[in-house]
């Protein structure tokens, strides 16, 4: 499945450049580019298919969450990621109630909308399964869109491999241990421990203890959202 993406900034080097950030993440195709609020909906109009909008909110003509509004007005369903450099908590909280997927703050690295683009991948993936949601799927497209809001990596980390061990404790109906973690992923006892270790400092992931018969107790994660 190809996510067809529409880019909307009101800078042309910048709209390129996120544009060229969009055709580097798999999955995703670049449909077209805005660089104002008319051509935005024009090009919604006009597009045989749109499946995301990356949305900048200052626009010459009006703003981002205007051209939301209005898109829903019209009829269009379409996702949308605000990608702005608007940090006031005000629109931070428009967007949040006119149905934005998510919100990515000016400046960033390729690496930032790379994981807005997969947890919103992600994320169509569960809802086009279909059927009826338990709570665990409930938490499973909650979590697509909590993830998406990570920081980068530090450095030394690989994306891939952080991607492998999130999805295996995102996964997983209870804690799992490094050395289960490792054997579920490939990776190494160390590697999946400092990947854990990650997550559970930037709040995604928490520390259970397993108690044996003897000898110092098991460390064991689950994903925060089943804590």
């Amino acid at each position: 499945m190809m996510i067809e993406v529409l880019v909307v900034d009101d800078d042309i080097r910048v709209a390129r450049v996120n544009a060229a950030y969009v055709e580097k993440v798999p999955g995703f195709h670049v449909a077209g580019e805005a660089h104002n609020a008319a051509q935005a909906l024009d090009r919604l109009a006009t597009l045989p298919h749109v499946d995301l909008v990356l949305m900048d909110h200052y626009l010459p003509d009006e703003t981002g969450l205007s051209v939301v509004q209005e898109m829903r007005r019209r009829g269009h369903q379409t996702d949308v990621i605000m990608v702005t450099a608007a940090r006031d908590v005000t629109t931070v909280q428009a967007a949040m109630r006119h149905g934005a997927v998510q919100y990515l703050v000016k400046p960033f690295a390729f690496a930032g909308l790379r994981a807005k683009l997969e947890a919103y991948a992600q994320l169509r993936r569960t809802i086009d399964d279909g059927g009826e949601a338990e709570q665990a799927e409930v938490d499973r497209i909650f979590g697509a869109l909590s993830a998406s809001s990570e920081p980068e990596l530090p450095k030394g980390h690989s994306p891939t491999t952080a991607e492998l061990v999130r999805r295996s404790l995102m996964n997983a109906e209870g804690p799992l241990s490094a050395q289960e973690i490792a054997e579920r992923t490939g990776v190494s006892r160390q590697t999946a421990q400092r990947y854990l270790k990650l997550l559970e400092r930037t709040g995604r992931a928490r520390l259970t203890l397993k108690y044996g018969d003897a000898g110092r107790p098991e460390h064991r994660y689950v994903w925060a959202t089943r804590a």
